[in-house]
């Protein structure tokens, strides 16, 4: 199989990005099919990847939005994030945007690194955000970057 791209079109269903993401978000609510549904019926909405690992943003007034980024958990550890990461910097640059902002919990450190490899810093906290089922709400990371910058990452 190739490696997710900005030029990769996606060709997964709500449905089946829902059934991806509770599949990747085992610790915090997945997001349903009727979310993913809404979200893409946007004009400033676009989602990158495959079936193994997807991204999903938003592009307005010059500003990229990382909605979320899903790894099927049997693909973790193979570069997917890092290329589906690189492939939604890809696309939100053609689509004009100069910065890029997310948020990520805390305790995601697979994420948080991903996203500082790729030129993200942290910008702010929310904190308590994230509720965890097995503990204490954890905080909401939020992390800015120049996208130009982030799509020379590696």
């Amino acid at each position: 199989m190739q490696t997710p791209t900005a030029k990769t079109p996606l060709a997964l269903s709500p449905r089946e990005m829902a059934v991806v993401h509770a599949a990747a978000f085992t610790n915090a609510r997945p997001w349903s099919e009727a979310e993913f549904s809404s979200l893409l019926d946007s004009r400033f909405v676009f989602a990158v990847g495959d079936r193994r690992s997807f991204a999903l943003g938003r592009v307005i007034a010059g500003e990229a939005e990382l909605l979320t980024i899903a790894t099927r958990p049997d693909c973790w550890r193979q570069g997917l994030g890092r290329a589906t990461l690189q492939a939604w910097v890809a696309e939100a640059v053609a689509r004009d945007a100069t910065e890029g902002f997310l948020e990520v919990a805390e305790d995601n450190r697979a994420a948080r690194a991903l996203y500082v490899a790729h030129g993200f810093a942290e910008t702010g906290r929310r904190p308590g955000y994230y509720a965890r089922d097995d503990g204490p709400a954890v905080d909401a990371v939020l992390m800015t970057a120049t996208l130009r910058k982030a799509l020379g990452a590696e």
